[in-house]
This record gives C-alpha cells, structure tokens and sequence, in this order.
C-alpha cells in the first residue's frame, strides 16, 4: 500500500508557491515574441529574471525595459508588480472579490495570518480597504505623473507611462519605462521627485500604519481627541515605524548632501535647492524602491556606505518595501541600549516590546545578514567585478531594492541565476523560507539550568 505523501499547506507555504507559481508564468509570457517589440528574442533567463524582478518588486534588470517591450509586455510587468506589491493573499482574495466568490473561513484565516490580526473578524473588510486604498494612491501619482508625460509622450502613451511608474513607485518596484538613463533625465523635475517620492514612502510604510493613522485622524475630527495629541494616540507600531522612517529619510537626505555637495559627478553642480531635491530623493530611493535621479557608480565611498546600511534596513512592515524593515532595526537598536542601561525591558513610547518580538528582531536580521553573505560570496565566485560594486549588486538583491552601480548588464549566467534567487528569498524574507520547511509547532515547554558565557 502507498504511502500517501501529505503536505500542510500552511499560509506560508502557500505564499511561497504562490509567488514561485506567478514568476513561471509571469516569465513564460514575457518569453513569448508577442511580447517584445518587433518580435525581438530574449533568453528564458532574462525573461526569468526580469519576470522575478517584477513580481519580487526589486527593479533590477539585464534589458531596457522601454527598448525591449511592447505594451503587452509591459501591462504583464505591471501586473506582476501589483502583484507582488499586494501580495499573494491580497491579490487573490481580491480576485475572488472581483468574481463574485464567497470569501470561505479558510481563506479568512489565510488573510489573518498573512497581516498577523488578532482576529479573523472584519478581515475581508481590510481586504477590500487596501485594494480601495491602493487604487486611490496609485491613481493620484498617475496624475501627478501625467502633467510631465502627456506632454512628453503624447495623451495615450503618456497616461500609459503614468499609470506604469504610479504602480511602480507605490509598490517600490523602480522599473522605469524612460529608457536606459531612467529617472536621470529627470533629476530636478520637482512633479517627478516629489510624485514618486510620495508614492515610494505610502507604499513602504505598511497598510497596518494608514488604517491606525486614519483612525486617529477620525477620532480627532470627531472632536474625541484633541489635533494636537494625534501622535500620542497612535499605536507602538505606528510611533515606531513613523519615528525611524522619518529619521532615516530626513538624516540619509542630509548626510547624502554633506557628503556629495562638491562632487561634481553627482549633485556638485546643482543649485543648492536641487541638491537638497537630488539627495532627498537618493534618501528616500535607497530604502527599497530602486529609481535613480544620479548614477549609483558616481558617489562617494562614504555615500555608498550610508547606501548599503539603508538598503539593508529597507521599508516598513505589512508594506510594499523590502529590506530587514525599519521596525526590526529600531527594536535591535532599543534592545542594544537597554543591554548598556542595565535595565531588564526593552521600551518604547513608554510601552514594553516584548522579549518574543526581541528575539524574532535578532533572528531577521542575523539570518538576513548571513544570506546576504552566501550571495554576495557565490557573486564573487561566478562574476569579474570590484568588491564595492559586487556587494552593492547581492545587497540591492537581497533588500529587494533595484539600484545598481552599472553592474546588472554585464552578469554572467550564473550570475544571474544567483540574482534571480536573491531576489526572490529577500521578498519572501529568509525567516519565511526557514518556517516553510519546519511546520512542526514546538508547543512543550523545557526549562534548563543556566550556562555563563561571555559576551564582549
């Protein structure tokens, strides 16, 4: 008798096929010459790589998007970067919504555990209230957009590039349909800058963060609380998520133009209101989305290094944005001064972060770090480039950011295959994969006797 071979599909299992699943077809498509301008051939690796650099939300890619696909080609990127934006039980549960399907309990529970809710009641309601809220953002920025590309590229093909690059932006993709310079030829257009810029930090704040926000701001309007104490009401969350987020966009922006003001291969022969415009952005862009209004190659070490930390860090959780996310990093850093303090808690906003959240920090981070190494060495392995340029390349990867130093284009085929699976981990994120292969839940509990080390 045969053994049956039984697999729980549990919600992470399913988002990880679910993901593998759209970047097979999402590839098999873009393979197709009805996809390429003028029939133009592309290997399966390419259209594999650019299809996962789609659908992982990333922005890296071997080919000039504008020069390579026609407009079935680019409605299919699009798709696959909403996709991977909303993700795979957001996206589908709005499918179903769209289909009239009856939302069962199962697929309730899929959409709890993928936004870690307490409950499973009113999760169909938050469904649809981020299809509505993503709908609106996005159709902002395509008009925002479409004051600089209508008159550009004409009415059709310029509302076209402005619907491309709203969705690209909000879901921290940075795929640009401009040509090979990308957003270079836009580097002190104020709509552009401030359009995407936008689009890039609603995205990567996390849904979570808008509907705490909102509610806050409702309460206030309903006179409950008063204007002045909307910050004070919001959630540990949200005051942790907004406080880094502003730290690293507003401290990166400064940093960025200290140490760039008199390179004259970047922002040095600016204006000093287009520096600040061209470091903000470079801030804001490093954090996952992958748009550049100055070649990566050209900055400093010092920039390249405030680069590499900001990508590593990346967005925000429950968002569009990639990276070990800002709100594991501020709990590392507050568990760091609480380790130097002497104290036994770690706070925050007079509230105490529990030690489960702690160590979930340390493990996102260290797994993340070690991946980003494996990469980075198999990189160095199959490619014939500089270290700086190589570990910007595994990092941009990894953190699902999309910026280059110009090294994309020259990737061998093993090197591509190495991107190709960097990207598709550093969406996912590491811890994910590691839960997927262990669905045994460790409900015992063991208490063992203490063993003294030392610790530096």
């Amino acid at each position: 008798m045969k053994r049956r071979l039984h697999i729980k599909m549990t919600t992470t299992r399913i988002i990880i096929l679910g993901f593998l699943i759209g970047i097979l077809l999402g590839a098999f498509l873009l393979w197709l010459p009805v996809s390429s301008k003028n029939g133009q051939d592309i290997s399966f690796v390419d259209a594999l790589f650019v299809a996962t650099t789609s659908l992982c939300v990333t922005g890296l890619t071997p080919v000039v998007m504008a020069e390579q696909w026609n407009y079935f080609g680019q409605a299919v990127i699009l798709l696959l970067m909403q996709f991977g934006g909303l993700g795979v039980i957001t996206f589908t549960t709005t499918v179903l919504l769209l289909l009239g399907k009856r939302i069962t309990l199962k697929e309730r529970l899929l959409i709890q555990d993928s936004y870690n809710l307490d409950s499973i009641s009113g999760v169909v309601k938050l469904t649809k209230r981020i299809i509505k809220g993503t709908l609106l953002v996005e159709a902002g920025g395509a008009v925002l957009y479409s004051f600089v590309f209508v008159p550009q590229y004409g009415l059709l093909d310029g509302l076209w590039k402005s619907v491309f690059h709203a969705v690209s932006a909000f879901c921290n993709a940075g795929l640009d349909l401009v040509g090979s310079s990308g957003f270079v030829v836009y580097q002190t257009n104020v709509i552009i800058n401030i359009a995407t810029m936008l689009l890039i930090i609603l995205g990567g704040l996390g849904f979570p963060v808008w509907w705490d926000v909102l509610e806050v701001v409702k309460r206030a309007k309903r006179k409950e609380i008063l204007w002045r104490d909307i910050l004070f009401k919001l959630n540990v969350h949200s005051k942790l998520v907004l406080t880094m987020t502003a730290a690293l966009i507003f401290g990166g922006g400064m940093l960025i133009f200290l140490f760039e003001y008199d390179n004259p291969a970047t922002i040095g022969n600016l204006s000093f209101g287009n520096k600040a415009l061209a470091a903000m952005f470079e801030s804001v862009t490093l954090r996952t989305a992958g748009f550049q209004t100055i070649p990566q190659e050209n900055f400093t070490e010092a920039t390249t290094m405030l680069a590499l930390l900001w990508m590593f860090i990346g967005g925000s959780p429950s968002g569009t944005a990639g990276g070990v996310k800002t709100v594991t990093m501020i709990i590392l850093i507050l568990s760091m001064l609480a380790a130097v303090r002497g104290t036994d808690e770690v706070r925050a906003f007079h509230r105490k972060i529990s030690d489960n959240y702690v160590r979930r920090a340390v493990a996102v981070i260290v797994v993340f770090f070690v991946a980003l190494i494996a990469v980075s060495m198999a990189l160095f392995i199959t490619e014939d480039g500089d270290f700086i340029d190589i570990l910007f390349e595994a990092t941009s990867a990894m953190a699902t950011v999309g910026l280059t130093r110009g090294f994309t284009g020259s990737l061998t085929t093993a090197g591509k295959w190495i991107i190709i699976v960097a990207m598709y981990l550093g969406r996912l994120g590491p811890i994910t994969m590691a839960l997927a292969f262990n669905a045994k839940q460790y409900t015992g509990k063991k208490t063992y006797a203490e063993g003294k080390v030392i610790i530096g």
